[in-house]
């Protein structure tokens, strides 16, 4: 990791100093422990501060869109497939980007972390695959693949897809991995038994919004659970409120969606709303052979339009 922050600091620092962009987005140190948050470097003095572990978790093409500087931005595989995603859909052009790629091996869940050791944690650090949590008068290690973020540990695209240097090594992608055994699982029930378990999945909602704010997709101007004119959803928690959001939040996300995990990952009620954007995911692999953010040359699945297309009834 230390020499993977060197070369972002590295880079950071010439593209500022050569005036070739004016902010680079990357991250820095959080208050607590295993939440760096994201960072603008505006000058040759702030690139110091920034930092790269396993605890940068937050889809940075989030702080893209529609911006009209000249921006370099620090990208790990997904949020390179989401930056693929930003240039296509119009919230921000290629020449204004220099990306700075970073080749991944998962990020870590401070949910999982913080279940597992059930005390205040002052300190997680990370060597050789492992990871070290100390406390008050304790220090655990983990090994990193017990302690990953559920959407890493399913990931297929660790490198960047699209960068203009890299600030590490390309790993070893992950394979023969089944992203969709749970999505298949979920579809072999009875509809009794899938209706109880949304039930189940979707009761903790609070309506918090904060899987929405994360996400790096939504950015409507205005979301439609906040439209008046006319009202799509209501504003108290009742079930079938909850359920029309999820659900048609997941199909916004429709082909586009990385499976970052931006939205489990900011949930406080640990909801696992990435089970609807994976179906979606799935259906578009199997339907239209699309993976959404891998080429700026191919438009995503939902604005195309082909004459083997599946659903014969457009014909």
């Amino acid at each position: 990791m230390s020499g993977t922050i060197d070369k972002i600091k590295e880079t950071a620092e010439r593209l500022l100093k050569d005036c070739k962009v004016d902010v680079v987005i990357g991250f820095r140190k959080g208050t607590l422990p295993m939440m760096n948050e994201p960072f603008m470097a505006r000058s040759a003095g702030d690139v110091q501060n920034m930092v790269w572990d396993s605890n940068c978790g937050i889809n940075l093409a989030n702080y893209l869109t529609n911006r009209k500087e000249r921006i370099g931005i620090v990208a790990k595989g997904c949020d390179s497939r989401n930056i693929v995603t930003h240039i296509l859909e119009n919230k921000i052009k290629r020449e204004q980007l220099h990306i700075i790629g970073v080749p991944c091996t998962g990020m870590i869940d401070r949910h999982k972390i913080s279940e597992m050791v059930e005390r205040e944690i002052f300190e997680v650090t990370e060597a050789d695959g492992k990871i070290i949590v100390k406390g008050a008068g304790f220090d655990k290690t983990f090994e990193k693949t017990e302690v990953l973020q559920n959407n890493c540990a399913l990931c297929v695209h660790r490198n960047p897809v699209l960068y203009d240097e890299l600030a590490g090594d390309l790993v070893e992608e992950q394979k023969d991995v089944d992203r969709y055994e749970e999505i298949r699982a979920i579809a072999a029930m009875t509809t009794d038994e899938r209706k109880k378990f949304f039930e189940e999945l979707l009761s903790p909602c609070l309506r918090c919004y904060a899987c929405r704010n994360a996400c790096p997709l939504c950015y409507c101007p205005t979301c439609f659970v906040d439209e008046s004119k006319p009202q799509w959803v209501g504003k108290g928690n009742d079930a079938a409120d909850i359920w029309t959001f999820h659900f048609l939040r997941a199909y916004h996300c429709a082909g586009r969606c990385t499976d970052c995990g931006s939205c489990e990952r900011s949930c406080p009620v640990g909801i696992n709303m990435r089970l609807l954007t994976r179906k979606l995911e799935m259906d578009c692999s199997e339907l239209f052979s699309w993976e959404s953010g891998l080429s700026l040359d191919q438009r995503p699945a939902l604005d195309t339009f082909k004459l083997d297309d599946p659903n014969l009834f457009i014909k």
